[in-house]
Parts: structure tokens; sequence; C-alpha cells
């Protein structure tokens, strides 16, 4: 008998120690991010990953720079075609008809519902950035690095020219009016990035502000576009007269990347940016600057953009739960406060505006609450099933009228054609 106790000790022992060794090995999740804005977004978040590491050693989660968010969705695709996927990724708000349609990514509902307090946590998320989680009722990503335009203008060239640097244009008539009387020989009066994946975002904010059918470019569900309404094609003609009229703007395709170094030169007064970029901006900006709303047409309105947490579709639960656990500790709170801070991105929860660090840096710097008051104005940049293509689409026809090829109704008029097409099999 005791020979059987001491058989059942050994082998409990041995147990043990199996456990403690296999506590010991953390379980390891790849994290896919891009980076589409200056700064230094990609430490912070290695940054955060650590600190979360630190905390939690039964799981380590190993975040991969994966360069914009194009190349990030292509890594991701071919990640889980070569049976390696990513357990997680940050990838834009606006390809969640996409990540659902392709099951790249997995609902989120179930690991909502099963957390005590992941109602409480999903209900915290500003209104305006939760619109582009859902697709048909179903929750698939979590805010994170979230977005929206603002006017950055040179409050010291406003100043030279005679105009109020406290008061930047509040309309398009304003901002033409501005912008020519900014423009010299060394100087654009206004920027707006016109290259292929960028322009998209920018038409979304001016067709907003000029719209009628209160909408804009496209139906909440992703499946209708209305590029080409009279009101849409008037903003477009807007965007090729402060080229070609109005010369206040720089000809040809204007690069995403190239305006907040140029803003930064002094080569262009005003420009239509990310509010991601206010850190980097404010960090290198050798000239005082104002952060403004976006000017209006009909109305104000802005594109909201940027980036949600998505949880990559058949991975084990074990590793869906370790996923929600990373998640909600980079969308804590005191996370979200402080990522505003560090990045210039707007902070993504209601909660973040009542902590101490956000109302002190506000105090501290004003401009930075621009664009949670624009936030009301604000709706989701161009977002249909078929994301990528359907962005290709509009962003070819619109440079098309950019280089004099076409007219902005002819352009937007194919455009639609193109789209509706596209879009034929999901109505």
């Amino acid at each position: 008998m005791k020979r059987i106790l001491s058989v059942l000790l050994c082998l409990t022992m041995l147990l043990g120690m199996g456990s403690a060794l296999a506590g010991g090995t953390p379980l390891e999740l790849t994290m896919y991010f891009p980076v589409n804005v200056g700064g230094s977004a990609a430490a912070l978040i290695e940054k955060m990953t650590a600190d979360f590491n630190a905390q939690n050693p039964d799981i380590k989660v190993l975040p991969v720079y994966t360069g914009n968010y194009d190349d990030t969705v292509t890594k991701i695709q071919t990640a889980i075609q070569g049976g390696n996927p990513p357990d997680l990724f940050v990838s834009l708000a606006t390809q969640r008809f996409t990540m659902a349609s392709t099951k790249m990514a997995m609902p989120l509902d179930d690991l909502i519902a099963a957390d005590p307090d992941g109602a409480a946590f999903v209900d915290d998320f500003i209104d305006g950035f939760m619109l582009d989680s859902y697709v048909e009722g179903a929750i698939y990503s979590i805010p994170f690095q979230r977005s929206t335009m603002v006017m950055y203008y040179n409050k010291d060239a406003f100043q030279e020219v005679g105009l109020d640097p406290q008061a930047p244009p509040k309309n398009w008539v304003e901002m033409v009016d501005y912008a020519q009387k900014l423009t010299n020989d060394k100087r654009w009066g206004v920027g707006l990035a016109l290259n292929s994946g960028s322009a998209q975002w920018a038409f979304t904010g001016f067709s907003l502000q000029n719209c009628t059918n209160e909408v804009g470019l496209m139906s909440a569900d992703g499946k209708e576009i209305y590029f080409n309404t009279p009101e849409n094609v008037e903003a477009l003609q807007l965007w090729l007269d402060l080229q070609n009229k109005y010369e206040v703007m720089a000809p040809g395709i204007v690069q995403w990347t190239d305006l907040p170094t140029q803003f930064l030169a002094g080569q262009v007064a005003m420009i239509y940016h990310t509010t991601g970029n206010l850190t980097n901006i404010r960090n290198n900006a050798d000239f005082d600057f104002g952060v403004a709303f976006l000017p209006a047409g009909r109305q104000y309105g802005a594109p909201t953009g940027g980036g949600n947490f998505y949880i990559t579709n058949g991975i084990s639960e074990e590793r869906q739960q370790a996923a929600w656990k990373y998640i909600r500790f980079m969308c804590s709170t005191e996370n979200a406060a402080q990522w505003s801070i560090d990045t210039g991105y707007v902070a993504t929860r209601e909660s973040a505006y009542e902590t101490d660090l956000l109302k002190n840096y506000y105090a501290d710097f004003p401009a930075a609450l621009v664009a949670y008051e624009q936030l009301p104005y604000a709706q989701p940049e161009l977002t249909t099933y078929s994301a990528a293509e359907m962005w290709r689409i509009l962003n070819d026809n619109i440079q098309a009228a950019v280089t004099g090829e076409m007219t902005a109704e002819e352009a937007l008029q194919t455009a639609q054609e193109q789209g509706e097409e596209l879009l034929y099999d999901f109505q």
C-alpha cells in the first residue's frame, strides 16, 4: 500500500513539474500592424506590447510591423494562404466587409458576451468609431488607431499675408480665398493628397460636406455607391479648380506622405491631413500652427479612418482568449488616452476624456481637441464590399480627372458604372 502511495506521489510530482514547465512557456501570438502616419507609432506599439507581455507572463505577443495598410492586408492574405496566419492584426476599419466575407477575421460577439465586462467595454467606444465595426449586426473589430481628417494651417503665413491667424477658413469659399492670398512663388496655399489609396479618404470628406443625401458616397451596408451625384461632381470639380483655375495647389498627383513634410518646410500653408500626424507636426514645426475643422460646403463633414483590431478566423479558443485579452489591454482607457497623446490619433473611448491625462493634455494643447469636437460631423470613409477594389476604381478615375484625361463628370460616371459592376454579386 505504501509503495502504491509512493508511486502516486511521484506521479503527482511529475505532473506538477510538467504543469510548471508548461506554465513557464508562454503562449506566443503574432500580431501584424501597419503605420500610415509619420512619427514613432511603430515604436510605441512595441513598447505597449512589451508592457502587456510583462504583465501577462503566460502570453507573449510578437508585434510585426507590416508597412502601410495595403501592405498589411497583402501580408495577412499571404500568411493565411501559407498556413501561418497572424493571430490578430490591425487593419483598416473600412476593410470590415471584406474581412467578414472572405472569413479572414472572426466575429467577436461570443468573446464579448463571455467577458463579464465585455458589453461595458464596447459601449464605452465613441459611436462614430463603432459605426464601422459592424457587419450585418455582428462586431468584427475594435477601434484602435483611429483618426479623422483636420485642417492644419500655418499661423505665421496667415499673419504674413494679413489673415487672422485665429480664424481659419470656415467654408469652401473662404478656403479658396485664403489659398489665393497665401500662394506665392515659394508656397502653395493649400494641399490635398490625390494619390491612389488616399484620394478616397479626402473625397469622402468633401462629399459629406456637399451632399444632400446625408451619406455621401455609399450606403451603410456597403452594397450601394453614389459617386456620380451632382454634388459629388461639384466637389471633384473644386479639386480640379484648385489646381487649374485658381492655381493654389501643386499640379498633378500630390502624395499623402509628402504633405506633412511640405507643410513643415513651409512649402504649403494649409493641408488636409490626418489627426494621426498631430504629434509629429507639433514636435517638428518651427512655426506657429493651428488645427481646424475641415471647411464646410453645404455643411460640415469629415471622414473617419484608421485601423481596428481584428482576430484571425480559425485560431484555437485558447489563442482567441489571449488575443482578446491583448486587445482589452491595448484599448484600455488609460492606454487609449496615452496613445492619443503620443501619436495624435483620436482617443477612441469616452472614458479616456475623463482621465487627468487627456484633461491636462487638452489644457496645455487645445488644438488636440479639435478632432474630437469635429466627430459629430464625421462618418466612415468610403466603405463597401471589395473595398480595396472599390478604392482603386474611385482613385483611378479621380486621377484621370486630375491629369486631364476626363472631366469631373466623366470620371465619376465611369467610377459609378465600374463600382456597380463590382458590387453586383453582393446585391
